[in-house]
């Protein structure tokens, strides 16, 4: 009996490659809105709680432009891992930003009756490199 749950559970659970690439759309779509300077397209991106957090997209804007620089003015994104951590999914991201350097940052994304949404993000820390 455990063995047919475990395998009706794998066969009811949407792929975490599925959800990978529907993420990983959303991300990027941010950060284009972001590169073009439209705080109105990338608040569209943003959970409910986000969006009650800042109010508009003005404000979702300036929190972003002050916040997270490298964000606003990204130049290149590279998607790592999508994990699982305490049942919330965190997409870990490399952003170059426009002067040239790298950050480490994670998206926690939430899905919503809108499609998966960005909850909040975290700015990793640089990775010790030994000499």
């Amino acid at each position: 009996m455990r063995h047919l749950l475990t395998i009706l559970f794998l066969l009811l659970a949407p792929p975490l490659a599925a959800q990978d690439e529907d993420i990983q759309a959303v991300i990027e779509s941010q950060m284009r809105a972001f590169q073009a300077g439209d705080s109105a397209a990338a608040f569209e991106h943003a959970s409910p709680l986000i969006k009650q957090i800042f109010g508009n997209s003005r404000n979702f804007g300036m929190m972003v432009r002050q916040g997270y620089p490298m964000v606003w003015n990204n130049a290149e994104t590279r998607f790592l891992d999508l994990r699982e951590i305490d049942g919330e999914l965190w997409q870990k991201l490399q952003v170059r930003d426009a002067a040239g350097d790298l950050y480490l940052m994670d998206y926690r994304m939430v899905q919503t009756e809108n499609g998966w949404q960005i909850d909040g993000v975290v700015l990793l820390p640089a990775p010790q490199l030994g000499v």
